[in-house]
């Protein structure tokens, strides 16, 4: 009995995991060219039973996941090694290897997606907990995973020696980040109704606090 539930447990894994060849790009080009949409869909999913949500685009942690996953490969294809993972002092060491760099890149990204969601929150008057922060936790992480692909992907490409790579790298990594800001922009402007100057604000608070995030954990993984 034990043998038959894990043969019907690894039936559903293999085609969730399957799933993810077909539904990662269906994802990615959404959220790329409607992430309003797709941030309003994040919403609508999670008011359903959780065994409905989702059936047709991947969750948005599951879509950062594989995003940060996607750009991480992008970088070994092409080579390039880890300094966080070569370096074995502090708490750099324990990040000794492929697994828990990917796992320290979601952690940090998902920040952004906690700060924007939690400065959503306190605009708002609400009180700060799980319940409150899901919903625009999970909208974000959808333009959060479109930032952190192409910031990654063009990071990598600055990287690679010759004119015609770094200034595409630059043009990709530009491109990433203006349209984040755009897409925050937007997104803060329709959920508190403010025009676009108060919802500039917004999104400069909320990124200063996740680069504050990522500057602490870049000190302390150096010492």
């Amino acid at each position: 009995m034990d043998f038959m539930k894990w043969i019907s447990s690894l039936d559903e894994i293999l085609y969730e995991v399957a799933s993810w060849l077909l539904f990662f790009p269906l994802t990615l080009y959404r959220a790329v060219v409607r992430p309003l949409v797709m941030m309003e869909y994040a919403d609508e999913q999670l008011l359903l039973p959780q065994e409905d949500q989702y059936s047709a685009a991947l969750s948005p942690p599951l879509f950062l996941a594989l995003s940060l996953l996607l750009s991480h490969s992008f970088s070994m294809a092409l080579g390039q090694s880890d300094a966080i993972i070569a370096d074995t002092r502090g708490l750099a060491g324990l990040v000794n290897d492929q697994a828990s760099e990917l796992a320290l890149r979601i952690v940090v990204f998902a920040g952004f997606s906690l700060f924007a969601a939690t400065r959503l929150v306190r605009v708002r008057g609400l009180p700060i907990d799980r319940k409150s922060l899901q919903t625009p936790f999970y909208a974000q992480c959808y333009p959060t995973a479109i930032f952190a692909l192409f910031m990654g992907i063009g990071i990598s490409l600055m990287i690679i020696p010759g004119t015609a790579t770094i200034t595409a790298g630059a043009v990709i990594a530009v491109a990433s980040i203006v349209n984040y800001f755009v897409i925050q922009m937007r997104w803060f402007r329709k959920n508190l109704g403010i025009g676009y100057l108060r919802s500039f604000g917004h999104v400069v608070i909320f990124l200063i606090e996740s680069i504050t995030l990522l500057v602490i954990v870049c000190i302390l993984l150096s010492r």
